[in-house]
């Protein structure tokens, strides 16, 4: 009895614990892996290859191109695009996934019924719909600035790799750029204008040895490896 009223409980809450088969493995390969996992959405994702994505909340003109560009061909191999759903970088990633009729994952650092930033509502609401949004925060959280961090060792742990795109010299991607390397995830890195300072960080991850790539057919061939 006591099972079967959990078991609605946690229909009714949607969420997944550490315990539970369909929790993501991978996860566990970091040293605080979340407990628990509020979602809405498409769980059976978790099973799928997947790309983290992440870069810039300002952006140069030419990022939107330059993510659906490289994104195109990831999405058409049937990768899951992770991202955060933070304006810029993320944004554009999932909005490829969506346009491309591919699929794409939103971990967010607030609750699954808060949106932020609030001009993303529409767009979490779609993820969470047809896709699917994690969160290890009680659904109605609001934002807080620390949160952002470590809902980033969950982009970086999920995916076998983490794509940095426009990536300032103190970016928080690079805050995911080095968990992922921490847990042995490869880190890509896509090379901008080197006139402006929209990819500084970028560009210091490849002289620290982050694989540079400037097509998605340079990607598929590093996730192949």
């Amino acid at each position: 009895q006591i099972n079967q009223n959990f078991a609605k409980f946690k229909t009714a809450q949607s969420f997944i614990i550490c315990l539970d088969p369909c929790y993501p493995p991978q996860l566990f390969h970091l040293a605080t892996p979340p407990i628990l996992l509020f979602y809405s959405g498409d769980l059976s994702l978790l099973k799928q290859k997947m790309l983290s994505v992440v870069g810039g909340r300002k952006t140069s003109v030419l990022a939107k191109k330059v993510v659906h560009e490289l994104l195109t061909p990831v999405i058409d191999a049937n990768y899951v695009i992770v991202s955060g759903c933070a304006k810029g970088i993320d944004t554009y990633a999932h909005l490829a996934a969506i346009k491309n009729t591919g699929k794409t994952i939103a971990v967010i650092g607030t609750g699954i019924k808060k949106a932020y930033p609030k001009e993303n509502q529409f767009l979490q609401a779609e993820i969470g719909k047809n896709h699917l949004l994690l969160s290890e925060y009680p659904p109605y959280e609001g934002p807080k600035q620390y949160r952002f961090p470590m809902r980033n060792r969950i982009i970086a742990a999920l995916s076998q790799g983490t794509c940095v795109i426009e990536a300032k010299q103190k970016s928080g991607s690079l805050i995911t750029a080095q968990q992922a390397l921490e847990i042995g995830r490869t880190v890509f890195s896509v090379p901008g204008n080197i006139l402006t300072q929209y990819s500084t960080g970028s560009h210091q991850l490849i002289q620290d040895g982050a694989v540079c790539v400037i097509s998605g057919e340079d990607l598929l061939f590093e996730l192949k490896e």
